[in-house]
């Protein structure tokens, strides 16, 4: 499953401060419009297509939401944040110069954007950024990696390196955390915001497979006959899943995000069975919890209860439309209730109720910050 869609972006400044144009841009870009995860070297090259101060060039990869015509509108109204006004008269100095030179492995060809970049592999200052944030990509319709593009460019402008950069994110090291756990009510967001941490931050992603299984449906139609079996299944399934995703040790991954800590079917068993199965559920639960790694950070979103249900009816399954106000609080009040027995844990509380992480990055930009002042690990 992916979440967000990934873009190569190139920079260019020839007017001014031309370094202070080019960082100043990427962290609007990062705070405003889309996850900047990795920035190049700063290159400085001849001015192309006119007589003009030499360029400073860099590229950056960045995850978003926002499809591709969409990004490219949020990108120019960048530019003109930072003073930049198109002529449409050729090419001519300027503050910043955005270009989307990738867009996953699309290919559009329309009159305001073109990706990739029709001209790219013409181009220096394109082409080593790109070899620094990618060096493995190939273009999607030469069908020549960033290695090959340069050692066949016909570009023979003189290029050296200018600056070094880093990525706006690259002080949070998430990686410090081993396992982190973001639980909240249903509806809260917390696998949209998993899904975004994982890509963003390089980390394996593990989701709850509620979907599979086959007594949810019966439940939400009839809770008394169908609430212990229910239980009993996701407390097996989510113990196999947890043992067997925490312990294969991924060389390609820095860390392990889940949308999901097992302490949750003890939250939603007290709330659904009857007192008799409870006490036969929790003495289950207790001697599989001993064997379940704790996450070193525990975060918990937190919607009040009216935005919750307009997520629920907004994403549509049919078995979860007559969840009613008064089950989402006793939820929330067993998850609250299980907060204050994590005395001397990483655990983070964010109340996201007037926020939305996945439409505006400056949500998003929010929640990493108070991630990023939790205390954790050295």
């Amino acid at each position: 499953m992916k979440f967000q869609n990934e873009a190569i972006l190139s920079l260019g400044s020839n007017s001014g401060n031309r370094l202070q144009h080019i960082t100043s841009c990427i962290s609007y870009i990062h705070n405003h419009i889309a996850t900047v995860v990795s920035v190049s070297a700063v290159y400085e090259t001849p001015s192309w297509g006119f007589k003009g101060d030499d360029f400073y060039n860099c590229a950056v990869t960045v995850h978003t939401c926002l499809p591709a015509r969409a990004l490219l509108a949020a990108l120019l109204e960048a530019e003109r944040h930072m003073g930049r006004e198109r002529s449409g008269s050729g090419y001519s100095a300027r503050t910043i110069d955005i270009d989307i030179i990738s867009f996953n492995d699309s290919m559009i060809d329309e009159i305001s954007l073109q990706v990739p970049h029709p001209r790219m592999h013409e181009r220096k200052f394109v082409l080593y950024p790109l070899r620094d944030i990618k060096p493995g990509w190939i273009h999607p319709v030469l069908k020549k990696n960033v290695g090959t593009l340069i050692a066949e460019t016909t570009d023979s402008a003189a290029i050296k390196h200018a600056a070094t950069l880093e990525a706006p994110m690259a002080g949070l090291r998430l990686n410090r955390y081993n396992y982190i756990a973001i639980e909240g009510n249903i509806g809260a967001g917390k696998t949209t915001l998993s899904g975004k941490i994982s890509e963003d931050f390089n980390a394996k992603l593990v989701l709850e497979r509620f979907a599979d299984n086959p007594f949810l449906p019966k439940f939400y139609k009839d809770q008394a006959r169908y609430a212990f079996s229910l239980e009993m299944s996701f407390l097996a399934d989510r113990y196999q899943q947890l043992t067997d995703d925490l312990s294969q040790f991924d060389l390609f991954r820095d860390f392990v995000v889940a949308d999901y800590h097992i302490f949750k079917s003890l939250i939603f068993s007290k709330v659904t069975l009857t007192e008799d199965e409870y006490r036969l559920y929790r003495k289950l639960f207790d001697i599989i919890y001993r064997e379940i790694p704790r996450p070193g950070l525990y975060i918990y979103l937190y919607q009040d209860t009216q935005r919750l249900l307009q997520h629920i009816k907004k994403r549509g399954r049919s078995y979860e439309q007559d969840i009613d106000a008064d089950y989402l609080e006793k939820i929330n009040k067993g998850y609250l209730d299980f907060i204050k027995t994590e005395a001397g844990r990483n655990v983070l509380i964010l109340d996201v109720s007037g926020r939305d992480f996945v439409n505006s990055q400056a949500d998003y930009i929010w929640i990493l910050s108070q991630v990023a002042k939790v205390k954790g690990p050295d």
